[in-house]
């Protein structure tokens, strides 16, 4: 796998849009930063993925890797959750969350969004307008943080 991203294009989907391969893509790295990296064995497959209004943001490296990726599901009130935020290993450091979070919000950046933060990440979502919405609490042996984003009102 090279470091390198291909030109660093955020890409966009929804699920039913997506390729099976793209879609595995993307599966196979959240389960190895979530579930092996991070050791937290836990259903990564929750159902969400297939929802009609979930929409996947990935950065695919030049050979086929997917090197960063977020989820963003829609909830009835329109309410927006951002997650499974992750950058593969090789590739930390590249700015590859940010560009991510920053496609992710400029989509929503008219209605509420929520994530659920690990506490070390919490200078990194307020960089992007989120505040602490709550106490912090263990999520897999890991300390999160649930954090807000007020919407942006329109001109």
């Amino acid at each position: 796998m090279t470091l390198q991203p291909l030109a660093t294009a955020v890409h966009r989907a929804y699920t039913a849009d997506l390729d099976a391969e793209d879609f595995y893509r993307m599966l196979r790295l959240r389960v190895d930063v979530f579930v092996v990296e991070q050791e937290c064995p836990y259903p990564e497959l929750d159902g969400r993925d297939l929802e009609e209004t979930t929409r996947h943001f990935w950065i695919d490296s030049a050979d086929g890797y997917v090197l960063g990726y977020l989820r963003l599901l829609e909830d009835p009130d329109g309410t927006f959750h951002i997650g499974r935020v992750c950058t593969a290993k090789s590739a930390r450091g590249l700015g590859l969350g940010r560009k991510l979070m920053r496609a992710a919000v400029a989509e929503v950046q008219h209605s509420p969004a929520v994530l659920a933060a690990q506490t070390y990440a919490k200078e990194f979502y307020r960089s992007f307008g989120f505040v602490e919405d709550g106490e912090e609490y263990l999520e897999d042996g890991i300390p999160h943080v649930d954090m807000r984003r007020e919407p942006r009102r329109r001109p």
